[in-house]
């Protein structure tokens, strides 16, 4: 088995520190239409209130709100619509639970100054600033912890380009670039999501996976972002919504191989793994 790191990382968050002394969960509340998963569609202000609230008890660190669906050929919406769907329910999630940490799910610099207006903490960017120029910047200008994910395309155009002569060292290179890109910027806190289903086959996303402690190297935090995703459910001929035990699986891999927050649907669970794992 291999083992994280013992050192801690310490984000920053407008303010309040979220220390990542062990692995936390980041829960996922989708205020759009047509997210794959269909349970994490809440474009309800009220049940995305009682999600937030569930999720909490069940043990979430962070909450990570999105205004759009950025599944393999989604159709993507502009800033303005992404912004009406997410930026009401954080606002609403701050004000009736101020403790908790708030991610926004977007690649629009616009959306994350909304969403940290109304109160994120943390800009969750799948683009890694590669689809708005103004991303980084922005990010910098709100002192925010980033959340750098590989990507290659847009969402709608990605699976094109998923042709790798090694995923785990063309993932690391993009990393190494986009972190200077960060450093440069003035973004002084970033994790790295190393992008599972994004751009890559279900060979690539296990290879990732398998290799995924390679990323310990770049000395940041790395959010595995595997929940309920193709990989798992095509690979056993089963639903997104039958993929609960295979996500605990592959959470469970990911945390051997240095998984410092689990981006999941199913908080409980994900939590259960990380206890366990701790006991190990």
């Amino acid at each position: 088995m291999v083992q994280r790191k013992s050192s801690a990382y310490t984000l920053n968050c407008n303010g309040r520190l979220l220390a990542l002394t062990r692995p936390v969960v980041m829960g996922i509340i989708n205020t759009t239409p047509d997210s794959f998963y269909s349970d994490s569609r809440k474009q309800n202000i009220d049940t995305a209130l009682a999600q937030a609230e569930q999720m909490l008890a069940d043990g979430a660190t962070i909450l990570d709100l999105g205004g759009q669906s950025t599944g393999p050929g989604k159709p993507q919406v502009d800033a303005a619509t992404e912004a009406a769907r997410v930026v009401p329910v954080i606002a609403a999630i701050h004000q009736r639970f101020p403790e908790a940490f708030i991610s926004v799910d977007t690649y629009f610099a616009q959306v994350a100054r909304e969403s940290a207006e109304a109160g994120a903490c943390i800009i969750n960017d799948v683009s890694g600033g590669t689809l708005d120029m103004a991303m980084l910047d922005t990010v910098a200008g709100l002192k925010l912890p980033y959340v750098c994910m590989h990507m290659k395309g847009t969402t709608e155009t990605m699976q094109q380009f998923a042709h790798y002569e090694n995923v785990t060292r063309e993932v690391l290179d993009f990393f190494i670039e986009r972190l200077e890109a960060c450093r440069q910027a003035g973004i002084h806190d970033v994790i790295i999501d190393p992008g599972f289903g994004f751009a890559k086959t279900i060979a690539h996303n296990f290879q990732l996976l398998k290799e995924m402690h390679l990323l310990q190297i770049l000395e940041k935090p790395v959010l595995l972002g595997i929940s309920r995703k193709s990989t798992i459910y095509k690979t056993l001929h089963i639903t997104p919504e039958e993929a609960l035990n295979g996500t605990t699986v592959l959470h469970t891999v990911g945390l051997q191989n240095g998984a410092v927050i689990l981006r999941a649907h199913d908080v409980k669970e994900a939590m259960q793994a990380i206890q366990l794992m701790q006991h190990l």
